[in-house]
């Protein structure tokens, strides 16, 4: 997808109907349905935020990115998400939040970004977060100044979300799965799965309307 082209449908981007649960649940298994809202809230979930960024590449095509995180001992070691993380009370919104994590992670300053909207919230049972993403976009290909919590960024072409053979499955041991097998995103030698598939799945299904 040129970026020109993605540019110009961002009001039909705005404005569009979110695909919600329905589009986020085509990425994830079965016992992962069964979580309901209500225990959702009476779990009463942290709230954390990310930012899924849009830009042109040196082609004009479109972009956006994801980070592998840095290995540590914690539930979401080595895992590949959007840049972003969890509300802090200096936070007047959780747009801001998603904002102030995208700079600390990657360098890419806050006032650069135009907001495209936000998207479904997302619930993370292993961490108990519940996370709020936001679609943006940037004129230009930033520099990227990943910190020590990011281990390797990950360029993504819009093209390739788009395309359903990036759509595929694999079995895992999870925190609170046993051996399940898991729909998943497969790009290049890079495997996203999770919460970050079930974000993806719905913004796939935005970018879809306006192909």
């Amino acid at each position: 997808m040129e970026f020109s082209y993605f540019k110009n449908q961002i009001n039909q981007l705005k404005s569009n109907s979110l695909g919600g649960l329905k589009s986020q649940f085509k990425l994830v298994p079965e016992l992962r349905i069964k979580i309901s809202e209500e225990k959702i809230r009476k779990s009463n979930p942290r709230k954390a935020a990310v930012m899924a960024l849009f830009y042109p590449d040196e082609s004009g095509d479109t972009q956006f990115l994801l980070t592998k995180r840095a290995s540590y001992n914690g539930t979401h070691s080595a895992q590949i998400s959007f840049p972003g993380g969890k509300y802090d009370q200096v936070d007047d919104s959780m747009v801001e939040t998603a904002l102030r994590e995208l700079e600390e992670e990657v360098g890419v300053l806050q006032s650069s970004v135009e907001i495209i909207r936000q998207l479904s919230d997302t619930y993370i049972p292993p961490s108990n977060f519940l996370v709020t993403p936001f679609m943006g976009f940037l004129e230009k290909k930033p520099e990227f100044i990943p910190n020590e919590e990011v281990a390797e960024l990950l360029e993504i072409g819009a093209k390739d979300l788009l395309d359903n053979s990036n759509v595929s499955s694999i079995v895992l041991e999870t925190s609170y799965m046993k051996e399940i097998e898991v729909p998943c995103f497969k790009f290049s030698n890079h495997i996203v799965w999770g919460a970050t598939a079930m974000m993806l799945s719905e913004i796939k299904d935005l970018l879809k309307e306006i192909e």
